[in-house]
């Protein structure tokens, strides 16, 4: 059995200087060991149709396919998003339903670590809230602490770097968290 640990994780937001995003790439550098973290985008993908998920249709969207197929052999995903009218951004949202449906779903029942950033003081927490009932139908576990990142402007260099410390120790928790947790799946 291969030891190495795949992640993929996704950015809840498109723009291009999100502070997600910027988050999302500074979790590359703190990686446990052995454990790989691919990122994929949620850009492209059209508005989930029902119509693709009935048993007779045998092709979604292209854009669906590749992001599903990046899903597919991840052992856990790493989710950072913004909060948009106290709730998960649509786009996410919609990525998510298109990662979750059908029997052959590559999200279901996967170990998930749940992050977000705002320039605010809120540091994204209904944004997270409104994940719970979405992880529990899903089956999908979410690793602890919760990395809830406010006030991003004193947290990150203007090269985009993560300088606050206590939120890289933070970070590191839940990544070794995460790995505990895909390695106890495992056996």
């Amino acid at each position: 059995m291969n030891s190495t640990i795949r992640l993929v994780g996704i950015s809840g937001s498109l723009r291009k200087k999100s502070y997600n995003t910027i988050l999302l790439n500074a979790v590359k550098e703190l990686l446990p060991a052995e454990v790989t973290l691919e990122l994929l985008s949620i850009d492209g993908l059209p508005l989930y149709n029902g119509d693709f998920d009935i048993p007779d249709v045998t092709q979604r969207p292209a854009a669906v396919v590749d992001f599903r197929n990046g899903l597919e052999h991840a052992d856990g995903l790493i989710i950072v998003s913004p909060e948009y009218n106290y709730s998960i951004p649509g786009g996410l949202k919609n990525a998510i339903d298109w990662a979750s449906r059908g029997t052959d779903s590559p999200i279901i029942q996967k170990p998930v670590a749940l992050m977000g950033v705002t320039p605010g003081l809120w540091g994204t927490v209904r944004m997270q809230l409104a994940f719970q009932p979405v992880f529990q139908a899903l089956g999908m576990q979410q690793t602890k602490p919760e990395i809830l990142v406010s006030q991003a402007k004193a947290k990150f260099d203007t090269e985009g770097k993560l300088t606050d410390e206590d939120t890289r120790k933070l970070i590191i928790k839940q990544l070794l968290s995460l790995k505990e947790q895909i390695i106890k799946m495992r056996s």
